[in-house]
């Protein structure tokens, strides 16, 4: 059983009942191709990211997600502010009964060789997918436009 669902602009989504939740993901690309993760709380793949803590800024928390689920130590200063995904629809809705709007603060970050990695607690895999990779897998629905965002752009 899933410990999480995702909403994007269902208007079934349940209503919610935690304050709106920001974070911070990454589009991190090696040679034309995009790095998710599969996550362990849904099964689904996904950007690596998460929470920023009350004591930290966008930045360094995706800093602190980067180390946390890739065992990557990158300075801030090679991540780009690309975007905010910050529409109402952007729900994530919990096991235990919480329910969070997503504002998610999006970075890029490139690297021209595939780096060596570590698999946090909370993803099953990490791969490199290229755009028609992409088309075989289910990507969680809130970051499913971002991803897409991305190939448009790029």
């Amino acid at each position: 059983m899933s410990i999480v669902k995702f909403y994007r602009g269902d208007p079934n989504a349940p209503k919610t009942t935690q304050p709106a939740h920001l974070g911070a993901n990454a589009i991190i690309t090696c040679r034309g191709r995009l790095l998710l993760e599969r996550r362990r709380d849904s099964n689904t793949w996904g950007l690596v990211g998460g929470g920023v803590k009350k004591s930290e800024t966008e930045l360094e928390a995706i800093s602190r997600e980067i180390y946390e689920e890739l065992g990557l130590r990158i300075p801030q200063m090679h991540f780009q502010k690309l975007a905010v995904y910050g529409e109402p629809g952007r729900i994530a809705a919990y096991r235990d009964g919480s329910v969070w709007r997503m504002v998610i603060v999006v970075f890029g970050l490139e690297f021209a060789e595939e780096p060596e990695m570590k698999i946090s607690a909370e993803s099953k895999e990490l791969r490199f997918f290229t755009k028609e990779e992409l088309k075989n897998i289910e990507i969680v629905i809130t970051h499913a436009d971002i991803v897409e965002d991305w190939f448009l752009n790029s």
